[in-house]
């Protein structure tokens, strides 16, 4: 991610956090809500514009740029016990989920089955795993980082293996939001070096996308799956016609 994108990335995740939205932002800049989302949206301040959104917020530039530097340090990683820990017990695997979507608390808990106190205690020990940063109000800061990855053969990635990617192959995809695609050939070596690069830079803009998107109502977004996978492989029935 370029620097401009982390500048813009926190400061929209700071804006959340104060209940800052477009508008109100808009209205204290003396600007339209469309060009405040358009300047958003282009990645496009000025240095002057960029103290005076900073002003807008309870911010320094100073404190910006030390937030940015703050997320850098988010970890990539859980260890293997965080990991299990989280698939050991539903609800407290359904809380990080929505910590990690940017949901408020009060959103939590309307939407699923769990009431103020236990959202409370669930959250808690989300902080004693150093997933979350608990703050007063019910209001939280993450500690890892939107590009956060399974562990390799790790818990989390056994148990998606079993219980996530199964169902989510399981349909025809041929509903609204919906696609699916398969794409084979041979490739070199060379090519295989790009595939792999672009499927990876999809990945983090999958996952800033979410973090910006985190700013809107909870009703103006849904849950969406991606799946990417790249592996040496030949149909079996392709394989079984090859000259020994």
């Amino acid at each position: 991610m370029s620097q401009l994108s982390e500048v813009c990335s926190t400061l929209k995740s700071t804006l959340k956090q104060k209940n800052i939205t477009y508008k109100i932002l808009a209205q204290r800049l003396a600007m339209s809500e469309a060009n405040v989302k358009r300047m958003f949206s282009l990645k496009q301040f000025s240095l002057a514009r960029l103290e005076e959104i900073c002003e807008a917020a309870g911010l320094s530039l100073s404190d910006l740029f030390l937030l940015v530097e703050n997320q850098r340090k988010k970890l990539i990683h859980l260890t293997a016990e965080q990991e299990q820990e989280l698939i050991d017990a539903p609800k407290l695997f359904l809380v990080a989920a929505c910590c990690r979507d940017g949901w408020r608390f009060d959103e939590i808990i309307h939407h699923y089955q769990i009431d103020q106190f236990e959202c409370i205690r669930l959250m808690a020990k989300l902080d004693r795993l150093k997933i979350i940063h608990l703050l007063p109000d019910n209001q939280y800061k993450m500690l890892i980082s939107q590009n956060f990855q399974w562990l390799p053969n790790g818990p989390l990635e056994k148990f998606m293996e079993r219980n996530g990617l199964t169902t989510f192959m399981a349909a025809n995809f041929v509903g609204e939001n919906s696609f699916r695609f398969y794409i084979r050939g041979t490739y070199s070596q060379t090519s295989i070096d790009i595939i792999e690069r672009k499927l990876t830079q999809l990945k983090k803009e999958f996952a800033l996308l979410n973090q910006e998107d985190s700013l809107l109502p909870l009703d103006k977004r849904q849950h969406i799956g991606l799946l990417l996978a790249m592996r040496p492989w030949e149909l079996p029935q392709f394989k079984a016609l090859r000259r020994e």
